[in-house]
């Protein structure tokens, strides 16, 4: 049996075999993504996937008054471009990066191709979809139910994971837009937890300050969803 190699910052080609990485291999390339670059845009035919390794990257419904809210964030655990293999070759949502960083890329027909061939990839991202619907299903609901100062919290406890940093950088105005609320609610909410020493909030600027308390300030989404990734991705589902 093949060894796996910690051959990439992206955890998912990171887990393929060696004998699996090397059929892709002469087509993964790296690129370079901007703050605010879209990728897709929704029903757009989706002719390259990308696994992100320092970016990170939101999927964002868009509504018909132009009110936008987050549906699914991405970062080094993942990748972007999941109806191709699906047979759908496009989504309902706006794909856009949110942090700058590096990724990989691959065109789309090639991953297919791959895909419909079986064996351990296939295996790998159809778990993974499992645990990204899942993370969108928990987003959803967490969206209805949860506070906006417990969203903000499981917001930048995931960015924080996807960024590998406490500092991060969003204006008021993409946060606003990412959580679906009124700018002035993500100023009480970042007043909120900076008054409670948990961040330090400025001008854009957001240092975590206290990871271990943020995490029993957000609600029970943020701790879910990891779990949910873990247990698909990690193998212990069987």
């Amino acid at each position: 049996m093949s060894s796996i190699l910690p051959r990439s910052p992206n955890r998912l080609l990171a887990l393929l075999s060696d004998t699996d990485y090397q059929q892709l291999k002469p087509h993964l390339r790296p690129v370079a993504l901007s703050s605010g670059q879209i990728l897709y845009e929704p029903f757009e035919r989706i002719s390259t996937v990308y696994f992100p390794t320092s970016s990170m990257i939101s999927l964002v419904q868009i509504l018909e008054d132009g009110v936008t809210i987050e549906a699914g964030i991405v970062g080094s655990d993942g990748m972007l471009g999941y109806p191709v293999y699906l047979t759908g070759l496009q989504d309902t949502k706006r794909v856009i990066v949110q942090i700058a960083g590096e990724a990989i890329a691959l065109d789309a027909s090639i991953l297919n191709t791959v895909f419909k061939q079986g064996g351990a990839l296939q295996k790998l991202l159809l778990r993974y979809t499992q645990a990204f619907i899942a993370q969108i299903s928990q987003t959803a609901v967490c969206n209805r139910f949860h506070s906006t100062e417990e969203r903000l919290a499981r917001w930048l406890l995931q960015s924080q994971d996807f960024a590998q940093s406490s500092d991060l950088r969003f204006t008021q105005a993409f946060l606003s837009s990412m959580l679906g609320v009124r700018r002035a609610s993500v100023t009480v909410a970042a007043n909120a937890l900076q008054s409670a020493g948990l961040i330090h909030y400025n001008r854009g600027h957001v240092h975590i300050l206290d990871r271990e308390s943020l995490c029993h300030s957000c609600c029970e989404c943020y701790g879910t969803v990891r779990a949910e990734y873990d247990r698909l991705i990690n193998g212990s589902s069987g």
